[in-house]
C-alpha cells in the first residue's frame, strides 16, 4: 500500500512540476535556423513518434556508430541511461543489464557469449532464443543503421525475457547507390576489414555487408575471430504490400581467460585463470557457426487496416570446450509472428490504434558430450542429449487518444515449454523431462502531450522471465537428469513515470540556436522468484522477493556552432526483500560462503548491480570546418557486490576515451575518412566484469574478477562512394 501511495504522490509531483516548467520552456522556443525531424521508433511493435510512446526509449543514430571498433555492444550503448554493458575481454562477449534485468548473466555457465533477460531483435527477427538467452554472433554493429533501446519492461508486447529491448536495423538510410570499404587496426592485434554496399534495382532496395575481425586479446588466452555476412532486400510488391528478405551468416570463435582471484588481479591482471579450473590447460573456448534466413511481409488492407508477418530459420552448429567436457550442439531455431493493426478516427478529437498478434519460437537439437583431452575432443561419447524449448505468445493492445492525452491498455499470454531427453548416458536408461510455464502479463500506460515537443507518461506493466536452458540444471544433491525443481519464473511488476522533451531553442545560453533531447524516468520494480546463480552458475535458485528503485536522466544538446554534449546518468538501489538460503542445496563441493549453513540475505544489495553509473560525451564538429570531428567520453561505474552476502566487492572506476576523425572529398562521389580513438587514456586499472556468486571452496579464495583493458587504441580508413 505504501508503494502505491508513493507512486501516486510521485505522479502528482512530476505532473505538476512539468506543467509549470513546460510553459517556461515553451516560451523560450522561437523560430530557429534549424528544426528537428520527428523521431520514430519500431521497438513498440508499431511505428510511433518517440514522444507518443509511454515508455522509456533511447536511440543510437548511425553517426554514433561510426569511428568505433564495432566489435562489442558496450562501445555503442554507453550513452543510454539505465543500460550497463560490460565487455569481458574486449571482444564481442558482453554482459548487458537494463534496470537490473540481465545482471545474473556473468559466470562460468551464464555468460560466455550470451546474455539474459534482454530481448535483442535485428530487422524484426529475434536473436533471443525461446528460453531467454541471446547470443551476439549475428549482430553486425558495423553494418547497423540505427539502434533503438526500449528501457522499460516490455513483456506485455514481446514476452519472455523482455526486461528491455535492443532493436537493431541494418537497412541503409539511403536509397541511392553506395559502397563503403573500411580497414582498422589497433592494440593487442586488433584488425578489422569491412564492406558495405547498397543500390536500388527493379526488385527494390538491395544491400549487403561483410566484416572480418581478428583480435589477439590483452589477457592471456583471450584470442577471438569473427566473420559476418549480411544481405537484405526490401521490395515494394505493389502499392500496399512490402516484402523484406534478410540473410546472414557468422563464424565466431573466442577463447575464455576466466576470472581471477583478488590476489591474481592485484599481482598480474593480464593472466588467465590457472588455479581451479585451468582455463589454458583445457583450452576453454566457444566456436559458433550459424546462419539465418528471415522474411517479412507488410500488407495494407486499406487506409486503416494492415497485417504484418515474419518468419525465420536459424541453423546452428556450436562447439564448446568448457568444464572438462567437449560439447557439440546441432540446433535449429525457427519462428515467426503475425500481427493485425487498425487505426480508427472515432471523432475529430478521438482516435484509436489497435494491435493484436501472435508470436512463436521453437528451438531444438542434440548435444553430444565428449571427454576433454589436452583441450581437444576425446573419442568416447559420454552423453547424447536433446534440448528443446517453445515459446507461444498471444498479445493485444488498444491505444485511445483524446486531444493530447492517450491511454494504452494491453496484455499478453505466454506458454513456454522445455523439453529435455537423454538418449544415452554412459549406459544408463533414457530420461525424458518436460516443464511448462504459463503467464498472463498486463500493461497500462498513460501519456499526456504538454506541447508538440514535450510529453509526460506513466505506466504499469508486468513481466515474466523463465530460467534459461542452461540454468535449469539441478544442484549436485539432486538427480542430474531432471529440470531444477527449485526454479520458478521471475514475475515482476514495474511502476514507471517519465518526461521527454525535444525542443529547439533560438538562443541557448547565448551560444546560438540548438536542439535539445531530454529524458527523465523513475521506476519501481518488484520481483518475485528472482533467479540467482550459485557457485559460478553451476546451479540456480530463486530469491523470494527483490526490489529495484531507480532514476534515469538522458540529455543531449546540439548547437549550431557544431558543439554537442550527451550525458546519461543512472541511479539505482536494488535489494533482496526476502531471501533465505538453505544448506539443503549444498554439498561438500558446493558450499555457502565457505560453510554449510542457513543464510538470510534479506535487505542485502542484489549482486551485480552498481548503485550508479554515468557517461558524459562531448563532441565538436566546427561549423567552419565540418570535415573534422573531435570527441571525448568519460564513463564512471559505481561500486557493487559480486555475491549475495555482500562480501566480495567490485570497486568503482572511471575511464576516459577520446577520438578524432577527418573526412576529405576526393571527387563529387568519392570521399576518404580517417579516424583514430584512444580508450582508457589514463590507463586506469579496473574490473570490467565480475562473476556473480562464484564458487566458494573452503581454503581457496574465490575467482570472480575480469580485468578491463589498459590504455589502447584503434585507427582506421574508410573509402566511400556515393552516387546522387
Amino acid at each position: 500500500m505504501k508503494t502505491l501511495q508513493l507512486f501516486i504522490v510521485c505522479i502528482l509531483i512530476v505532473f505538476t512540476t512539468k506543467i509549470l516548467t513546460a510553459q517556461q520552456i515553451k516560451n523560450t522556443v522561437k523560430d530557429t535556423t534549424f528544426t528537428t525531424k520527428p523521431v520514430t521508433i519500431t521497438a513498440s511493435r508499431t511505428t510511433q513518434q518517440i514522444l507518443t510512446v509511454p515508455l522509456a526509449v533511447s536511440i543510437v543514430p548511425q553517426i554514433d556508430l561510426q569511428n568505433k571498433r564495432g566489435y562489442g555492444l558496450d562501445e555503442v550503448l554507453s550513452n543510454i541511461p539505465g543500460v550497463l554493458v560490460q565487455a569481458r575481454t574486449g571482444n564481442q562477449d558482453v554482459r548487458i543489464t537494463i534496470r537490473g534485468y540481465g545482471a545474473r548473466g556473468a559466470g562460468e555457465r551464464s555468460n560466455a557469449g550470451t546474455s539474459r533477460g534482454i530481448r535483442v531483435v535485428v530487422d524484426g527477427i529475434p536473436q533471443t532464443e525461446p528460453d531467454g538467452r541471446t547470443a551476439f554472433d549475428l549482430i553486425d554493429i558495423a553494418g547497423a543503421s540505427s539502434i533503438e533501446v526500449l528501457r522499460s519492461n516490455a513483456s506485455a508486447l514481446w514476452g519472455n525475457a523482455s526486461g528491455g529491448v535492443v532493436n537493431i536495423s541494418s537497412v541503409p538510410n539511403t536509397n541511392k547507390p553506395f559502397i563503403s570499404m573500411q580497414t582498422q587496426f589497433g592494440s593487442f592485434g586488433f584488425v578489422k576489414n569491412s564492406l558495405q554496399a547498397g543500390t536500388t534495382t527493379e526488385l527494390g532496395k538491395l544491400y549487403l555487408s561483410f566484416n572480418n575481425t581478428t583480435y589477439d586479446g590483452w589477457r592471456e588466452h583471450s584470442e577471438s575471430a569473427l566473420s559476418q555476412f549480411n544481405v537484405g532486400l526490401l521490395s515494394k510488391v505493389n502499392e500496399r504490400t512490402k516484402l523484406g528478405v534478410f540473410m546472414s551468416a557468422a563464424s565466431n570463435i573466442f577463447r575464455v581467460s576466466g576470472p581471477l582471484t583478488q590476489a591474481q588481479y592485484d599481482s598480474n591482471a593480464q593472466q588467465a585463470q590457472t588455479i581451479d579450473p585451468n582455463f589454458i590447460a583445457r583450452d576453454e573456448r566457444r566456436f559458433n557457426r550459424l546462419g539465418q534466413i528471415g522474411v517479412t511481409l507488410d500488407h495494407e488492407i486499406d487506409d486503416n487496416n494492415s497485417i504484418t508477418s515474419m518468419t525465420f530459420i536459424q541453423p546452428k552448429f556450436l562447439q564448446r570446450s568448457e568444464r572438462s567436457t567437449f560439447r557439440e550442439f546441432t540446433r535449429y531455431h525457427i519462428g515467426g509472428n503475425l500481427m493485425y493493426k487498425n487505426f480508427s478516427v472515432i471523432t475529430n478529437e478521438i482516435s484509436s490504434q489497435f494491435l493484436m498478434g501472435i508470436d512463436e519460437q521453437y528451438q531444438d537439437g542434440a548435444i553430444l558430450f565428449y571427454g576433454l583431452k589436452e583441450g581437444q575432443r576425446d573419442t568416447v561419447l559420454q552423453q547424447d542429449k536433446r534440448e528443446g524449448a517453445n515459446n507461444l505468445g498471444l498479445f493485444v493492445q488498444e491505444e485511445v487518444s483524446f486531444n493530447n492525452l492517450s491511454l494504452t491498455v494491453g496484455g499478453r499470454y505466454d506458454k513456454i515449454s522445455y523439453y529435455n531427453e537423454i538418449y544415452f548416458d554412459g549406459g544408463n536408461k533414457n530420461d525424458i523431462t518436460e516443464k511448462i510455464y504459463n503467464k498472463v502479463t498486463p500493461k497500462l500506460g498513460l501519456l499526456y502531450r504538454l506541447t508538440p515537443e514535450m510529453s509526460i507518461y506513466a505506466n504499469l506493466g508486468g513481466g515474466i522471465e523463465i530460467p534459461a536452458g542452461n540454468e535449469v540444471d539441478p544442484p549436485g544433491a539432486l538427480s542430474s537428469s531432471i529440470i531444477n525443481p527449485l526454479l520458478e519464473p521471475m514475475i515482476s511488476s514495474t511502476y514507471e513515470i517519465g518526461w521527454k522533451a525535444i525542443p529547439t531553442i533560438s538562443d541557448f545560453i547565448g551560444l546560438g540556436s540548438a536542439t535539445l533531447s531530454l529524458d527523465v524516468a523513475t521506476y519501481l520494480i518488484n520481483v518475485s522468484n528472482e533467479i540467482i546463480p550459485y557457485n559460478g552458475g553451476r546451479y540456480y535458485i530463486s530469491a523470494g522477493k527483490t526490489q529495484r528503485f531507480g532514476a534515469e536522466f538522458g540529455g543531449n544538446v546540439s548547437m549550431e556552432n557544431g558543439f554537442s554534449i550527451t550525458s546519461a546518468f543512472t541511479l539505482c538501489k536494488s535489494k533482496y526483500v526476502e531471501y533465505n538460503l538453505s544448506s539443503l542445496y549444498s554439498s561438500s563441493r558446493d558450499t555457502i560462503d565457505g560453510q554449510a549453513a542457513y543464510k538470510d540475505y534479506s535487505q542485502n544489495n542484489i549482486a551485480g548491480m552498481p548503485d550508479y553509473y554515468l557517461t558524459v560525451r562531448a563532441k565538436w564538429q566546427p561549423s567552419f570546418w565540418n570535415r573534422l570531428t573531435v570527441d571525448a567520453e568519460m564513463r564512471t561505474v559505481g561500486r557493487y557486490f559480486a555475491d549475495n552476502a555482500n562480501q566480495l566487492t567490485v570497486n568503482s572506476y572511471t575511464t576516459i576515451d577520446a577520438g578524432i576523425s577527418y573526412e576529405q572529398p576526393i571527387s563529387s562521389v568519392i570521399s576518404l575518412r580517417g579516424f583514430t580513438r584512444v580508450m582508457n587514456i589514463t590507463n586506469q586499472k579496473y574490473i570490467t566484469s565480475a562473476w556473480i556468486n562464484p564458487e566458494r571452496k573452503i581454503g581457496i579464495n574465490p575467482s570472480f574478477l575480469e580485468a578491463g583493458l589498459p590504455v589502447n587504441y584503434n585507427a582506421g580508413i574508410n573509402l566511400s562512394l556515393k552516387i546522387d
